[in-house]
């Protein structure tokens, strides 16, 4: 007997913005309509204080999601062991809607010394840097009793070898860990343009869309806008700037594809007045009330 196949709604009713800091009292006193809100997990570790206090009046008011920049999910170190309490006491204060980092490293051993880069950096789209991904996601899902979202990053450097794209590589890794999958449409768009200016595809747009083709549904939990920099020779991820109308475009492409998943504007850096950034989630669902109802065949 064949499953039936699934119908989703037209539109994306869950649209979040990322809240920062120079926005808190914004929020507050406002309490536009937003769906969620996300904060850096890392900004809120310290126990108590002020930062704490307010995060908590805004769980009253928006379910939260925590999205994590430094838990180095693909270390071959492991996880540091201090991070990873703050994070599950964060957790069990907060109850958040999702959490969710990047499938990235930054802590290695540079002349017997652990450092820290304080960056997102790529790791090799291979079956060992796979494994170690999956480990260190399984220890976290451990900890925290319940699967974390894991992002795509915009990466400047590729490591030579590969056994996988990485699509396939996220999904392998869903498949594995249990994890969830945080789909950033911006820098899927970000890394096909560099890709485009090295010589490798002629066309950003198309591949981009290539990209959100080979994943699967299924493990989308949540998708990131945010502008990014293409002014030099490199195009940046900076989230200081509107989205551009090539990642709105996407981003119709994406939710045709991956259903309404719910949103999040990210912005970052050189940040805008608040309404500037409820302006954007108004697009948001303005573009995604634009794709027609149509149905999901099951997996």
């Amino acid at each position: 007997m064949t499953a039936p196949a699934h119908r989703y709604p037209a539109a994306a009713s869950s649209v979040g913005i990322g809240w920062r800091h120079p926005h808190y009292a914004a929020l507050l006193e406002q309490q536009p309509a937003l769906d969620f809100i996300e904060v850096h997990s890392e900004n809120f570790f310290a126990p108590g204080g002020a930062a704490g206090a307010l995060l908590k009046q805004a769980r009253a008011h928006y379910p939260v999601s925590l999205h994590g920049v430094g838990l180095s999910l693909g270390s071959a170190e492991g996880l540091d062991p201090w991070h990873l309490d703050q994070l599950a006491r964060l957790v069990a204060e907060i109850e958040p809607v999702r959490v969710s980092d990047h499938a990235a490293f930054a802590r290695g051993t540079v002349d017997g010394r652990l450092r820290h880069a304080a960056d997102l950096l790529p790791l090799p789209l291979s079956q060992a840097a796979l494994q170690v991904l999956c480990d260190n996601v399984q220890r976290v899902q451990d900890r925290l009793r319940r699967a974390i979202a894991v992002e795509n990053i915009s990466a400047c450097v590729q490591w030579a070898d590969a056994d996988m794209d990485e699509p396939a590589f996220l999904l392998e890794l869903s498949r594995r860990s249990g994890c969830t999958l945080l789909v950033d449409v911006n820098n899927a768009y970000v890394n096909a343009m560099n890709a485009q200016r090295r010589g490798e595809v002629p066309d950003a747009l198309a591949t981009a869309r290539r990209w959100i083709d080979a994943i699967a549904a299924a493990p989308v939990a949540e998708l990131h806008l945010a502008g990014h920099d293409d002014t030099g020779t490199l195009v940046i991820d900076d989230h200081g700037s509107p989205v551009c109308d090539a990642v709105w475009s996407l981003y119709r492409h994406a939710i045709d594809r991956l259903g309404p998943v719910p949103t999040l504007i990210e912005w970052d850096t050189a940040l805008p007045a608040f309404d500037v950034l409820l302006e954007e989630v108004a697009r948001a669902r303005h573009h995604a009330a634009q794709i027609p109802t149509r149905q999901l065949e099951p997996a």
